[in-house]
């Protein structure tokens, strides 16, 4: 181990008030991420019925033309919607992960805590603050 990261540690824990939070505790947890999750898989089940149509209808074609037509008007839209979906899933959740960061240092401030750090990160010591993380 190097010499300077223990010398720090051992510095840090013995005049500093340290913190450690389960992120993955946090996030698992917040009614956000789980009101996410279900409107996701709902988008993805209308994305899914986009396969089915399109499998249908190219199914009951028969003119070659009309088939790369077909597959080509129903890769778009699939892939436009998928490209969309993705997009705004990615902002709602970076949201979300914000408003963590943002209660987990309202949290730190409060308790006058020096330092916050993952718990998975944190080989011993720290107070354990993650029940009192509140995350709407």
């Amino acid at each position: 181990m190097d010499e300077g990261l223990f010398l720090t540690v051992c510095y840090a824990n013995a005049d500093e008030s340290i913190a450690v939070v389960d992120l993955q505790k946090v996030v698992s947890n917040s009614n956000q991420v789980k009101l996410l999750k279900q409107e996701h898989s709902k988008k993805m089940e209308e994305l899914n019925k986009i396969i089915v149509n399109a499998r249908g209808e190219i199914a009951n074609e028969t003119d070659n033309e009309k088939i790369i037509m077909l597959e080509d008007k129903y890769t778009k839209e699939f892939n436009t919607k998928k490209e969309a979906l993705e997009r705004d899933y990615n902002n709602r959740l970076a949201s979300i992960e914000k408003n963590i960061r943002e209660e987990i240092n309202k949290k730190a401030q409060k308790d006058n805590y020096d330092y916050v750090f993952a718990k998975s990160v944190l080989l011993y010591g720290g107070k354990d603050i993650t029940n009192e993380i509140n995350v709407k």
